[in-house]
């Protein structure tokens, strides 16, 4: 049985540093769930852990995929799945780190079984524009254009192709989360039995700290690292800030604008992140403004040595 250990929370919370310690303490490795430090390059923006963080423990699927490349929740499983696994052939603990829901569910329950994209009418949508698809995403499936971000264009245009595909809206596709038809069903597993713990803070703290980095990110040279990137990926293209970065290059705003921004737009983010773990998931909550680091590393311990006895135990039940 192959189980991870998830520490997962939005953004800013300080999950990097937290994991870092905790898998140093158990001798584990960590396996980054997050949709955008997965790519290598655009390290700034993206807010990957610095390398003293990263010398704590073995960490895996950070800066990994190049940034032109598409990437979505199943390749993210796949990846995930066969890292875990060797991790597991070690002989050591698995800690699942992040704040892509999405990511971090695919593991602990799997992907519901949605067509794949079609080249010609993705070449048709794409040419549309957001205001198009919107529109035309309200007239065949209100329900699902309340429910999903309006203004990331990938979801939008993913929510038009299912209902295009399936003649079905996308807010009537199963509800229950299995593997993806077509998914390798060797490569390790559908699902991961999962434990862990759901880390926030006091929203007044988790602003100030979000504020806090990302004007650390233009101090340390975020817009001539946005500046140098190549060809972006749609999916890498979302990193937040990327499109107002550029904008900033492009003369569109002031530096000030900028950043009030991204600051803005990461809040926001932040806000559903925390929605998405309190709805989600099952894990124990921890509010980290109420704890020291210590606390919260010791607390964490606790956890993941309580688990890891239940599961040893259950295992020599079963030889």
């Amino acid at each position: 049985m192959r189980r991870a250990f998830f520490i997962v929370g939005p953004t800013a919370t300080g999950k990097s540093e937290l994991a870092a310690d905790v898998a140093s303490e158990m001798g584990a490795e960590i396996v980054s769930a997050d949709a955008f430090q997965v790519y290598r390059g655009l390290d700034l923006l993206s807010a990957k852990p610095d390398r003293s963080t990263v010398a704590k423990a073995p960490h895996h699927l950070i800066g990994t995929r190049p940034l032109h490349e598409e990437m979505n929740a199943e390749k993210y499983r796949r990846a995930a799945s066969r890292v875990i696994g060797e991790i597991h052939s070690r002989g050591k603990v698995a800690t699942v780190v992040g704040g892509s829901g999405l990511y971090i569910k695919t593991l602990t329950h799997g992907l519901a079984p949605l067509p794949g994209s079609d080249p010609k009418l993705r070449e048709n949508l794409t040419a549309m524009s957001l205001d198009e698809l919107r529109s035309r995403l309200i007239k065949v499936d209100s329900e699902a254009a309340g429910k999903i971000d309006m203004k990331n264009r990938r979801r939008v245009v993913r929510a038009l192709e299912i209902c295009l595909l399936t003649g079905k809206p996308a807010s009537a596709q199963p509800k229950q989360w299995i593997v993806a038809e077509g998914a390798d069903r060797g490569d390790l597993g559908s699902t991961i039995p999962a434990a862990g713990v759901f880390v926030f803070r006091d929203r007044e703290e988790l602003y100030a700290r979000i504020n806090q980095r990302v004007e650390g990110m233009f101090e340390c040279g975020v817009i001539e690292e946005v500046r140098a990137a190549g060809e972006l990926s749609a999916t890498a293209s979302q990193m937040i800030g990327f499109r107002e970065i550029r904008q900033l290059l492009n003369g569109e705003m002031s530096v000030t604008q900028c950043i009030a921004a991204i600051q803005q737009a990461t809040r926001r983010y932040a806000k559903r992140q925390l929605t998405w773990f309190r709805r989600q998931t099952n894990f124990s909550p921890l509010n980290l403004s109420l704890l020291t680091h210590n606390e919260a590393v010791n607390w964490i311990l606790l956890r993941m040595r309580s688990e890891h006895r239940n599961v040893s135990g259950v295992a020599q039940r079963n030889d």
